[in-house]
């Protein structure tokens, strides 16, 4: 499962249904993009090593972009970009997900329901 970076905030925050949710889940995978969502939004330095930290601490797997996933997601752009609003990110991590045959868990259900090939989890803090 490809976890979105709305549920990986929740984790850090130790909501406890996002830490349950998370050690039920043996395949833990997000996208590079998530990471760097993450580390963009460090206050501090202290932040900063704390996410570092977590993405190996908690046996995730940083999946890196590909040719593949920059061209699904230049369609899911171009398909969606105008009608819904998909941004860069979102078009980036939801090809993540497609390309890799990977569910994305998810709270932003809006953000990414009218990409039909996608497998979302739906994930209520």
């Amino acid at each position: 499962m490809l976890f979105d970076t709305d549920v990986l905030i929740w984790l850090l925050r130790a909501n406890p249904k996002a830490i349950n949710l998370v050690n039920g889940t043996a395949e833990r995978r997000v996208s590079v993009v998530n990471y760097l969502e993450l580390l963009k939004g460090a206050r501090n330095r202290q932040e900063l090593l704390a996410i570092k930290r977590f993405f190996p601490a908690n046996d995730f797997e940083i999946l890196p972009l590909t040719e593949n996933i920059g061209h699904r997601a230049m369609v899911y752009i171009e398909e969606h970009g105008l009608k819904s609003g998909l941004g860069v990110a979102d078009a980036l991590i939801a090809a993540t997900a497609v390309e890799n045959n990977l569910s994305l868990c998810t709270s932003n259900y809006k953000d990414y329901k009218n990409i039909i090939e996608l497998e979302l989890a739906v994930f209520k803090p």
